[in-house]
């Protein structure tokens, strides 16, 4: 028992502390005097104090004085390998025997406070049993009687959630207990490797902390929604057989669904940002018209069909190919960026609600696609460009003999989720914006430049909308009807994966999955031939469901 008393604290441990110290002291004039240097160098760059020479100078020391750490370092690096091995052995040995003599003492401190719930409940029953017997025995009046007995009854229930709340403390209090012993285990064995992680240890940290803080209703409330979308897909699988004849889950159907996923991932991307502002995106259906009818006229083999104001058609078979993709390109992304900036300049400078100015967008756009071009379609793009950006890479043949193909659509798409993965989760701009969306006026006395912030938020869903719409061309024959009810299917993508309607909350990985997730449900229902009009209940279903989770998971947080 003295012995495990000795062990309770790493940071207490004798052994422990001299391994330290003798670290400390080889590693004090090499490794971490060149980290020291490295920082110093750092300083003196940033400096507006000192003149160019005198920091070239200082620059020049700190740079000799990282040399000679080096040299120290190379000669204590044998040793230092060989204390640090040992010194983690022991560690890991003796955490092994205190974590096990901690998770056996808080377990059965849980048992104990359990037996203890058990009997404190029954306790509970029995008095209040007998308090509701005594009422329904000295009162006659029925009125009086039901009042007490009502009184009774909520003083009982209040009993029975102070009872449930005192042992869900304890467990909690068990459970930090038993996840700091760990910690406490993991933060040594970093600081005997001089502040370095292990991925393994890293790994099981997450695992413990995710054990130990658990809890059933926060799991079902946080992917409910999820669990109830898988089990309707495997229903879907199971039942695709019996009604088609065929199987839903092959290869050749999920690249379907990945490439149908692919266009609208951009749309998602876009209105994602808006939506973590606390907003949303009415006009993203009409921006998709608006590229794809803009890049259909420029790729669109020989003469055009379609006048634009009166104007034309026009015949651009002679211009280079590369020229016109690029231009193509070029046009959707900045008529979409001037339109979103448009909508997004009402919406940070005169405070308007995105709905109302990316409504207004979306009336604008629309009358003015259907006006320029009448609502005749542009027609089919160039067959060479459109196999060689939308079409398919041949992979194999199935065991029926049919073929395999990979859609080159997929790669754009994932390349966009990767880029707004990098803007959201790793540059200051992301950090901004979660800022904004959480609280726009703590953002603004903390110094964030709000008005540029959300400008910039529109300006970067202008440029996915744009390269999305440039994508749809290749897919289907654009006209200004291109794109109906894209933005509620995006909208409803964000929303079904975690991006919160009241801002600050949400990741991209959640907007790509819930692209998957819609698009697949579309997928299955169409396969399953259920008629287009049910399709729309079952996604109003989802989009009520996720809303309300979401609505519960603020409330909570409130």
């Amino acid at each position: 028992m003295e012995q495990t008393k000795a062990i309770v604290a790493l940071e207490e441990d004798t052994k422990v502390i001299e391994y330290k110290a003798r670290l400390s002291a080889l590693r004090r004039d090499g490794v971490n005097k060149i980290s020291e240097q490295q920082e110093l160098i750092a300083n003196i760059r940033k400096s507006k104090q000192l003149g160019g020479e005198e920091k070239a100078g200082r620059i020049v020391a700190a740079r000799a004085e990282i040399v000679k750490a080096r040299e120290v370092a190379r000669r204590n690096r044998n040793e230092v390998a060989a204390l640090q091995k040992e010194a983690l052995a022991y560690v890991n040995e003796t955490s092994k025997v205190y974590e096990a003599e901690v998770t056996a003492r808080e377990k059965a401190r849980i048992a104990e406070g359990k037996q203890a719930l058990t009997e404190r409940l029954a306790k509970i029953e029995g008095e209040f049993a007998a308090r509701e017997e005594k009422i329904k025995n000295a009162v006659k009046d029925p009125k009086e009687q039901k009042l007490e007995l009502e009184t009774v009854a909520y003083e009982k229930r209040s009993a029975i959630f102070d009872a449930r709340n005192d042992f869900q403390a304890l467990r909690n209090q068990s459970n930090a207990t038993m996840f700091q012993a760990y910690v406490d285990h993991v933060s040594t064995n970093r600081a005997l490797r001089n502040g370095k992680s292990s991925f393994s240890e890293d790994r099981s940290l997450a695992w413990k902390n995710y054990q130990y803080s658990f809890s059933l209703n926060s799991f079902l409330l946080a992917n409910g929604l999820y669990i109830a979308i898988g089990i309707f897909f495997v229903v879907c699988v199971v039942l695709a057989p019996g009604m088609t004849g065929s199987n839903l889950f092959t290869l050749p159907n999920v690249l379907t669904i990945l490439e149908q996923s692919s266009t609208r991932m951009f749309y998602a991307l876009g209105v994602a940002g808006l939506i973590l502002l606390a907003g949303t995106d009415l006009s993203v259906g009409r921006m998709v018209a608006l590229g794809s009818v803009i890049t259909g006229l420029l790729l669109h083999p020989g003469r055009n069909i379609v006048t634009f104001f009166g104007k034309g058609p026009w015949d651009f078979s002679a211009m280079p190919m590369p020229l016109r993709v690029v231009e193509a390109l070029f046009l959707s992304i900045v008529l979409c960026v001037a339109f979103s900036a448009f909508a997004g300049f009402f919406s940070a400078k005169m405070k308007m609600h995105p709905f109302i100015s990316t409504l207004a967008t979306q009336l604008i756009i629309y009358g003015l696609l259907f006006y320029g071009t009448s609502g005749t379609p542009v027609g089919s793009i160039d067959s060479k460009i459109k196999d060689a950006i939308g079409g398919r890479w041949l992979l194999g043949y199935t065991s029926q003999g049919l073929p395999v193909t990979f859609p080159k659509l997929i790669i754009p798409a994932v390349i966009a989720i990767i880029v707004a993965w990098f803007i959201w989760n790793k540059t200051v701009f992301g950090k901004n914006m979660y800022a904004v969306g959480g609280n726009s006026e703590a953002a603004a006395v903390s110094g964030i430049n709000v008005f540029r912030v959300t400008m910039g938020v529109f300006i970067m869903a202008g440029i996915f909308y744009g390269c999305g719409a440039f994508l749809e061309a290749f897919r289907a024959n654009a006209s200004a009807g291109t794109g109906q009810g894209y933005e509620l299917d995006a909208i409803a993508a964000c929303v079904v994966g975690g991006i919160s309607f009241n801002g600050g909350i949400g990741k991209i990985g959640g907007a790509a999955i819930g692209v998957i997730i819609f698009t697949s449900l579309t997928y299955c229902l169409t396969f399953l031939g259920i008629d287009t009009n049910l399709q729309f209940v079952f996604k109003g279903i989802i989009i009520v469901a996720a809303v309300s989770l979401d609505s519960v998971k603020y409330l909570k947080k409130k």
